[in-house]
């Protein structure tokens, strides 16, 4: 199909050309290499806006999930508070279903838990509010204080940690509230 359009088009052009034969050679050339790069360009729009199109698609829901994750935390702290009796426990362990199944269907729609344990402070992904004199490695991740979630690619919220600082062996561990 390019190819017979292309074919098509050169034929004009040549038509054209032999209609006004003032048209130089180099002339030629030049209009043949504007409309080449002006295809070329084109084609890299239609690239350009197909992908974005694509992202709009894809992060779509991003502000429905956003709102939702209060919802995810009230279940988190519901069922980590529930302890005692066994009625309590038959209530616990049906907050745990509804929490399950919320998450699936957010899961579903490109929600991930951002990774805390064992992991360095990333500024993209964490957000310090405590640092903590500690014998671990400089700005490891000691605790978390709140989940942090992505949508496919995007941080929808910051997890809040707090991150070791080196001690020194003359100082007694101290705890720093960040600002």
């Amino acid at each position: 199909m390019k190819k017979k359009q292309e074919s098509t088009e050169n034929n004009k052009i040549e038509e054209q050309k032999d209609r006004n034969p003032e048209i130089t050679q180099e002339q030629f050339d030049d209009l043949t290499t504007t409309l080449q790069r002006i295809q070329a360009e084109f084609e890299n729009y239609k690239k350009r806006i197909e992908k974005e199109n694509q992202s709009l698609i894809k992060n779509a829901n991003a502000d429905l999930i956003k709102q939702l994750l209060p919802v995810l935390d009230s279940f988190e702290l519901a069922i980590k508070n529930s302890n005692g009796n066994q009625e309590i426990d038959k209530f616990k362990k049906g907050l745990e279903l509804i929490y399950a199944q919320l998450f699936n269907i957010m899961e579903d729609q490109g929600l991930r838990i951002i990774d805390t344990k064992n992991q360095k402070f990333d500024p993209y992904k964490h957000e310090v509010l405590l640092v903590k004199e500690s014998g671990k490695e400089e700005d490891f991740i000691l605790e978390e204080f709140q989940k942090g979630y992505m949508l496919n690619s995007i941080v929808l919220r910051h997890s809040k940690v707090m991150i070791a600082k080196h001690k020194d062996d003359n100082q007694q561990t101290d705890t720093h509230e960040v600002k």
